[in-house]
């Protein structure tokens, strides 16, 4: 059974990165890609991906928000942010909507496929290079 995915991200370069590297596996299909969080809010709505890979800056809406009216209308997909911010607060404000994981983007090279399973798996997930112990909150 494959895991449908949808790509949210407006940098073209890095949504093909992401795509390219997908199709590797052989469980894992795009249903579709969105360049900012309105798509992204209609694509779920109307696709219900398995799991979405949802950026934080996007336009139109950003992806913080994008989350919270995607947890309305497709509460079973899974999101797992990934951005570019290592900042503990930020991380918390994406965990915070319900995401079930944080990836960094340059820890996607090493990260990216163990932070889907991770997710998929129904359990968090947050890039090894976010240094969690300096925020206030827990895991």
């Amino acid at each position: 059974m494959k895991i449908r995915v949808l790509v949210v991200d407006d940098y073209e370069p890095w949504r093909r990165y992401v795509s390219t590297a997908l199709q590797t596996q052989p469980d894992l299909e795009i249903v579709a890609e969105a360049v900012d969080g309105l798509e992204a809010v209609k694509d779920a709505e109307q696709l219900k991906p398995d799991l979405i890979l949802l950026d934080i800056v996007l336009p139109e809406l950003n992806g913080i928000e994008a989350a919270r009216r995607i947890r309305k209308l497709s509460d079973n997909s899974k999101i797992l942010f990934v951005s570019m911010g290592r900042n503990p607060e930020v991380v918390w404000g994406a965990l915070g909507t319900g995401a079930h994981g944080y990836l960094v983007k340059s820890d996607a090279g090493s990260e990216l496929f163990v932070a889907i399973r991770t997710v998929m798996g129904d359990k968090r997930f947050v890039s090894s290079s976010v240094d969690l112990a300096k925020s206030r909150l827990k895991l």
